[in-house]
């Protein structure tokens, strides 16, 4: 058996940001909270856990392979009572209680077969490092293991699929930084910075919202809906004093595009013509309810506490 990290190690949080994390929960009304507190290893320490744990809120977050931690995977049974978790991961339930930390805690181990080859490090008689590869046979056991720290009462079999999900939810950060330029600016000017990050997050906003209200059931990248969304050929043709522009998409998904992009202009013609009975605040809630449909599951939009009718 064999136990390797399957992430890179990451820093801890830095101490400030705890009590930002805290402070906005306290703000909010408590059926507002989230149900579930996501984190990579560096949320997986004492004072975090402590502090949700206080407050009731549960929690799911990765841990370090420590020298403990791998001392706890040594004593799980190798082939009794492990869960599928999808993906080619299996799950067991059980406990440790690291340095540092006030008591055992409820942990998940998740584990997948390693296939194929797998890297090795060594270093030769001088003492310089060697990169090697080592062929895993069909018999062989070999297993890359991740441990969750959680209070959450879930099936053993969902835990692999809700971390995962937390990797999709960082990924709206790549999308921002890469494909929105939200890291492409640096000057010595604060104010400048803050309203250009400030910018690119409200353009972000804007363009999802417009392409969810296309296709509600997915979230698609400024990489692959823009050009799908944006880029056409456009003609435009004069004829007794009318002018007619005529949009031709070169795309491969053309004709699903243009009939979603159809079904949007027929909404918010809708909402314009019902625009002298519609406060601003009733078309925007009637936009974002049909944009996000999928999580609303058929329930109603609610306001921010400051925006609700008293």
């Amino acid at each position: 058996m064999c136990a390797r990290e399957t992430s890179r190690r990451r820093p801890r949080i830095k101490s400030g940001a705890a009590p930002g994390l805290w402070a906005l929960l306290e703000r909010m009304p408590r059926d507002q909270w989230p149900t579930l507190l996501r984190g990579d290893a560096g949320f997986g320490n004492e004072p975090i856990m402590r502090e949700a744990e206080q407050r009731g809120l549960a929690y799911l977050f990765k841990l370090r392979l420590t020298a403990n931690v791998k001392r706890m995977l040594a004593r799980l049974p190798a082939q009794e009572a492990w869960s599928d978790a999808g993906q080619g991961w299996q799950a067991k339930e059980s406990e440790v209680r690291l340095v540092g930390w006030s008591r055992q805690r409820r942990v998940i181990v998740l584990r997948r077969r390693v296939k194929g080859a797998l890297a090795a490090s060594a270093r030769d008689e001088r003492g310089q490092q060697q990169l090697s590869f080592a062929d895993i046979g069909p018999g062989a056991d070999i297993f890359e293991y991740s441990v969750l720290a959680t209070t959450l009462v879930e099936d053993l079999a969902s835990f692999g699929q809700l971390y995962r999900d937390r990797g999709d939810d960082e990924n709206i950060f790549d999308e921002l930084k890469n494909q929105w330029g939200w890291g492409g600016f640096t000057t010595h000017d604060l104010a400048r910075c803050r309203l250009a990050a400030r910018l690119v997050a409200l353009f972000y906003d804007w363009w999802n919202i417009f392409v969810r209200l296309a296709e509600p059931d997915w979230h698609r990248e400024a990489i692959t809906s823009r050009p799908l969304l944006l880029h056409a050929i456009a003609s435009r043709v004069k004829h007794a004093r009318h002018t007619k522009i005529t949009i031709a998409s070169s795309h491969a998904k053309a004709i699903p595009a243009a009939r979603a992009l159809r079904a949007v202009a027929l909404f918010l013609r809708g909402l314009v013509e019902n625009a002298e009975q519609l406060t601003s605040l009733q078309r925007w809630r009637a936009i974002l309810a049909r944009a996000f449909q999928v999580f609303l599951k058929g329930r109603p939009l609610r306001l921010p506490p400051r925006l609700a009718p008293a």
